[in-house]
């Protein structure tokens, strides 16, 4: 049996001993201030790094056989280097799987690490969860951005929240500054700023009250949804799709399929589906955890 730490680092950092692809005890958190959601970003690399150590040897509780630890971290991950990072701009260029190397290595811990996009980390440990270890399953997560994971793990960038789904000229609310992007329509950073007198639930709502602005806008949010799914479905294949988040609440499942099927003609391609899940915070933790696993050999 593979003993595995996983991480998740987002608002604060989550960590969680992995045994059988299952969480053994409890998530530790830290921040342990839920009220606190700046907590890491005022924290240095150097830090942040020693903070992620410190956390890792809480949860491992004395032991020295741990055989792989996975980090999943928000942002563009290659090589276990993080290109970009809007969510924890300390981290842009970190060498972080190098540094977590060998600050853990000072502890007495000498496990490999594996540095993921958080996105990615979804996607492995939903597919532990429902038994989808040898199929590929893809997940948008709908957030203040839009994240996209897949699995199995493959090499590229995969910032398919930037999927260009429109040629408008005045779509320009992404917070990457690009024009057409899924997140400039679906993000809820960008949903604030193209409806600077109303909140993301006050306009579903609105909606659904029949307000002809609100509603338009809700039909291109799922044709923006349906869009990059399609585009995803035309290069990879079909399968299943994950949707969570905490925006996945807006989602009509009907209303996106009805535009997947105009979008999607191609009849070996039409077998995909998709469902809703919640974010938990397990779950990431334990992707991160099987990603590591995987990528040692274990």
């Amino acid at each position: 049996m593979a003993k595995l730490i996983g991480v998740n680092l987002s608002d604060r950092i989550r960590v969680g001993l992995i045994v059988e692809h299952k969480l053994v005890g409890d998530l530790h958190t830290y921040p342990p201030d839920l009220d606190r959601d700046d907590g890491l970003v005022e924290l240095p690399t150097e830090q942040l790094v020693r903070t992620i150590a410190e956390e890792i040897l809480k949860v491992a509780n004395g032991a020295r056989d741990i055989d792989a630890i996975g980090i999943a971290v928000p942002g563009l991950v290659r090589s276990g280097v993080i290109e970009e990072a809007p969510n924890l701009p300390q981290l842009k260029g970190a060498r972080l799987q190098v540094m977590l190397t060998v600050e853990l290595d000072s502890h007495g811990i000498q496990a490999p690490v594996t540095v993921l996009n958080d996105a990615d980390g979804m996607a492995a440990g939903l597919a532990s969860r429902h038994g989808k270890l040898d199929s590929m399953i893809r997940v948008w997560t709908l957030g203040v951005g839009i994240g996209y994971g897949r699995y199995p793990f493959a090499q590229g960038v995969w910032e398919g929240g930037h999927t260009v789904v429109t040629l408008d000229e005045k779509e320009r609310f992404c917070g990457c500054g690009g024009r057409g992007h899924m997140e400039g329509i679906m993000g809820h950073r960008a949903m604030r700023l193209r409806f600077l007198d109303m909140e993301p639930e006050e306009v579903f709502a609105a909606a659904k009250e029949g307000d002809h602005r609100c509603m338009e806008f809700k039909l291109l949010w799922h044709k923006a949804l349906a869009a990059a799914s399609s585009t995803t479905i035309h290069m990879a294949g079909s399968g299943k799709f994950y949707i969570t988040g905490f925006n996945a609440r807006f989602v009509e499942i009907p209303l996106l399929k009805d535009y997947m099927h105009q979008m999607v003609k191609m009849s070996s391609l039409q077998g995909y589906s998709f469902e809703i899940v919640e974010d938990d915070p397990v779950v990431r933790v334990i992707g991160a955890a099987v990603t590591a696993e995987q990528a040692a050999g274990l």
